[in-house]
């Protein structure tokens, strides 16, 4: 993609159930979404990828699991960063983490501002008290962040349309949960409408949502113990047609390495 041309660009730095951390950027404001890894991970990995925690604007949090918030209070402090988060989300923070640098009160439905980045929380369905995935915008362009979703409601297939890229679960493999080892009240929680999505129900909400713009999938928050990338890449293989997606960039994200920096452009 032309660089020179880009409105939106994103990494993933983890995803999965031992910490989420996403980066997205303009020309001229970043943001991490999620920061789920220890602070010096999450800078580790950025620096990695050649990008400066020093240029973040803010953190958003979509809800008080700790694979969501681990680094956020070390984070905040360190670089002196405000936290977007809803109300019941800041209440369910525990107290290990300290004080915030600030704390900026969002609601699903009402848009916010960070610099020339436009926001629009939208509400999830998921164990948590008030979770929320995010759709940035700028110039035109679009990125949804939909994890930790139990069900996809009319409000989820609504914000995912038109979208240019898409990070989205694809939490397990229905049948290697059901016979895999965990407990029968996880594997219920799991398959609840307050759980996670399956690999099967990530490709009909792609199914769904797939238009001439969307340029990249990143399928996230894998199970390491209900789910593999082969797996996924089976189900992508078998739900969807290829020649419908030959326009879309597709990436699986990992647990214990960042993905590649990828560019949206309107």
């Amino acid at each position: 993609m032309n660089g020179q041309a880009m409105a939106l660009k994103f990494q993933v730095l983890a995803s999965g159930s031992k910490g989420n951390a996403i980066y997205v950027a303009s020309e001229s404001t970043a943001l991490l979404v999620d920061a789920g890894l220890s602070a010096k991970e999450v800078v580790r990995r950025m620096e990695g990828s050649d990008l400066s925690p020093r240029r973040l604007a803010a953190v958003l949090i979509s809800h008080e699991h700790s694979d969501h918030i681990r680094g956020v209070g070390v984070l905040s402090r360190r670089f002196d960063l405000p936290v977007y988060l809803t109300q019941a989300t800041l209440e369910g923070l525990p107290s290990q983490l300290g004080e915030l640098a600030a704390a900026h009160i969002i609601q699903s439905g009402r848009t916010f501002s960070v610099g020339d980045l436009t926001v629009h929380p939208f509400a999830l369905s998921h164990d948590a008290a008030d979770p929320v995935g995010y759709l940035v915008e700028h110039n035109g362009c679009r990125l949804a962040i939909c994890t930790d979703c139990g069900t996809v409601t009319q409000l989820v297939r609504a914000r995912l349309q038109q979208c240019h890229g898409l990070i989205l679960e694809a939490n397990h493999d229905v049948h290697r949960l059901i016979h895999g080892p965990y407990a029968w009240h996880l594997k219920q929680r799991i398959r609840s409408r307050h759980g996670h999505l399956s690999n099967e129900e990530c490709c009909d909400l792609l199914q769904e949502v797939n238009h001439r713009n969307l340029q990249v999938v990143v399928l996230a928050h894998l199970s390491e113990i209900n789910n593999d990338p082969r797996l996924v890449r089976d189900t992508l293989g078998q739900k969807l047609r290829r020649e419908q997606w030959h326009h879309v960039r597709f990436l699986i994200a990992a647990q214990d390495r960042t993905s590649p920096l990828c560019e949206l452009n309107p």
